[in-house]
């Protein structure tokens, strides 16, 4: 009885051990990008030893990949549940801001997200495993979409529900590469919801949040020219 208490205990102080690497590895790789970390500098911002690294990690590399796929797998249940929300019949405007919501997230994980990318596009297997990711998010957005045929119709030009699918995410990976750039969160969100309205109807479908359409590197946000002036608010989404 006393091993199995003392194995419990060992047990969940490394899991919360790994908990604080990743996360103060998340803070890092945001901050300076994941080339230029080192793992001293992640365990200096967890504030334990180099030890404590390797019994939870071989590697930055393993590091990286468990904190991609941590964030990755909590962005796709999450859109999966912003989709089940409605009945059978999909209210587009409705499920178009749930998704904007959970899929804009806050400006480091685009960073470390993007970091990631580059990453696997060097690397053929960490390249595999980032396909299997978004492939993950198009199952959800697709197996919604199919459970909203005969009630919701879809663009004919999207071809199926796979194309329709491909296309969000897509139009995803556009609108967060300018808000990467200029920093605008509530101009990106905009946007998005336009372009995503625009491709799950038949376009006539006014946005909850609608502004002028036009995407936000064709307007100004004031009279300075500059894109993007506001700084992109706190979100309380964790991955």
């Amino acid at each position: 009885m006393a091993l199995e208490g003392t194995t419990k205990r060992v047990t969940k102080r490394r899991v919360r051990t790994r908990a604080n690497l990743l996360d103060a590895a998340f803070a890092v790789f945001a901050a300076k990008g994941f080339g230029r970390v080192s793992i001293e500098e992640v365990c200096e911002a967890a504030g334990y030893s180099r030890g404590a690294f390797y019994s939870n990690f071989d590697s930055l590399d393993e590091l990286f990949f468990a904190l991609y796929q941590q964030r990755a797998d909590l962005i796709a249940d999450q859109v999966s549940g912003a989709l089940a929300l409605d009945g059978p019949d999909l209210d587009v405007p409705a499920a178009v801001d749930r998704v904007t919501e959970v899929l804009l997230l806050d400006r480091d994980w685009l960073l470390v997200k993007t970091d990631f990318l580059v990453h696997a596009a060097r690397e053929p297997a960490v390249a595999q495993t980032l396909l299997e990711h978004r492939e993950r998010l198009r199952r959800a957005v697709a197996e919604r979409l199919a459970r909203a045929q005969g009630h919701t119709a879809l663009p004919a030009v999207l071809g199926d529900l796979d194309g329709a699918a491909h296309a969000v995410v897509a139009a995803y990976d556009g609108v967060t590469t300018q808000l990467l750039l200029d920093r605008d969160l509530e101009r990106a969100r905009t946007w998005l919801g336009q372009l995503l309205t625009a491709l799950l109807t038949d376009g006539s479908t006014a946005v909850s949040r609608g502004t002028t359409p036009g995407p936000p590197a064709e307007r100004q946000a004031g009279t300075d020219g500059r894109c993007g002036s506001r700084e992109a608010r706190p979100n309380n989404t964790t991955a």
